[in-house]
């Protein structure tokens, strides 16, 4: 389809120039992962595994003291045994959150997946809302912006906990960058210093030069089969931030008077320690795959959110498909050229804590690991895809030629 190629030429043109423009960030990032690791004075011996409680890991305590210098923090609960962001979410909430504590979302509708933690849409047992906590949404203006009024009228009240999303989830909204993220902070900290600001920071490691934790945030949550995992993490997830609320969410990993000092490494530590090491790099080889794959459908004729020129503070892009039909196409044809199960065939299909069926394309080594190249979505009208991760351009781009052969060869 020589058009086809002819089109993927002249995005590679278009997106060189874009390219550059993510060279200092990278450079920046590799520099702050590269002290961290000389100022926590990483050893071979750190590299190992322990056992059993975990008691007395260096290992361990070394990999948190570089996750916090490389986050900005005072503390950070790096552990294989938190298996997902929402997990490493539902810590902070947990451990931080008492009965009578208002928790409060500023941008609408929080990701799926937390819909049963909080409770608010769906009774689960255990939810916050069972065990007391109180919830209110402030909802983005129709523009996206949020809705600074709203806010400080809900701030008269007492409010223990913001709850930011920095991605933009199954959304077309922008993404909350930091520049946005430092005025959120300062706005509810000028009203209410003892407030909470808590920052799922999924999909965001390393996008930018700064963490939202060096922009006010208290305590970030994220998953290390995302950025931070460098596409080696085999799961695990993460907290960063001050030192109290970290110490609070580790009592909810283990329990209390255990906190963060048992937990075995088992056989991670050495991919949690390299697969940092590389996540600079390889974060900015996945935002270089989502700029081409929003020109390139764009240049089809496809809404793409965000543009290729606008503003990056995470992986996320998103493509209007239209229809089921070319929706499911995309996710099908993501999966056969992953490198692992490409012979399998997506379906949607009903996931735990998700309101619609979701089609997910995930032919990756580590279950789930969205760096490695993913994409999915909820089958909802208006039908837009959700495409993550790329571990390499080259494999991204063959992709989403592939998409566009197949929607033109079935005259979708």
């Amino acid at each position: 389809m020589r058009n086809l190629e002819t089109a993927a030429a002249q995005v590679d043109l278009a997106a060189a120039g874009f390219y550059e423009g993510l060279a200092p960030i990278e450079l920046a990032n590799h520099r702050k992962v590269l002290e961290a690791f000389h100022e926590a004075g990483v050893s071979s011996y750190h590299l190992g595994e322990s056992t059993g409680y975990g008691y007395d890991d260096d290992g361990r305590d070394t990999l948190e003291a570089v996750f916090a210098k490389v986050f900005g923090a005072e503390r950070a609960l790096v552990r294989g045994q938190i298996v997902s962001g929402t997990h490493a979410i539902a810590l902070c909430l947990y451990g931080i959150l008492r009965p009578g504590d208002l928790l409060v979302t500023v941008q609408g509708k929080p990701y799926d997946t937390l819909d049963k933690v909080i409770g608010v849409r769906w009774e689960a047992d255990g939810s916050l809302a069972q065990l007391g906590v109180r919830y209110r949404e402030v909802e983005l203006l129709p523009d996206g912006g949020m809705d600074w009024q709203s806010l400080d009228q809900i701030l008269r009240q007492r409010v223990k906990m913001i709850l930011v999303q920095r991605s933009s989830g199954y959304s077309r909204r922008a993404a909350l960058d930091m520049a946005g993220l430092r005025r959120l902070c300062a706005f509810v900290k000028e009203r209410q210093p003892d407030t909470v600001i808590l920052v799922d920071n999924c999909y965001g490691e390393f996008v930018e030069a700064s963490e939202p934790t060096e922009n006010g945030a208290d305590i970030i949550a994220g998953s290390l089969i995302k950025n931070p995992g460098g596409g080696l993490a085999p799961t695990g997830g993460y907290v960063a931030g001050a030192d109290k609320l970290v110490r609070m969410a580790a009592n909810r990993l283990t329990a209390p008077g255990l906190g963060a000092g048992v937990g075995p490494s088992l056989g991670w530590l050495r991919l949690f320690y390299q697969g940092l090491y590389l996540a600079p790099h390889l974060v900015m080889e996945a935002l270089r795959g989502a700029i081409w794959g929003a020109l390139f459908f764009r240049k089809l004729g496809y809404e793409v959110y965000p543009a290729p020129e606008a503003p990056r503070t995470d992986i996320i892009q998103a493509v209007v498909m239209g229809s089921p039909e070319r929706l499911e196409a995309f996710c099908r044809c993501i999966q056969a050229v992953s490198p692992v199960d490409s012979h399998v065939t997506p379906i949607p299909s009903t996931l735990p804590g998700y309101e619609h069926p979701v089609i997910m394309a995930a032919g990756t080594f580590v279950q789930g690991a969205s760096l490695e190249f993913t994409a999915d979505a909820p089958v909802r009208e208006p039908y837009a895809v959700y495409f993550q991760g790329g571990l390499s351009l080259y494999y991204t781009k063959m992709g989403f030629i592939r998409v566009a052969e197949a929607i033109k060869r079935n005259g979708w």
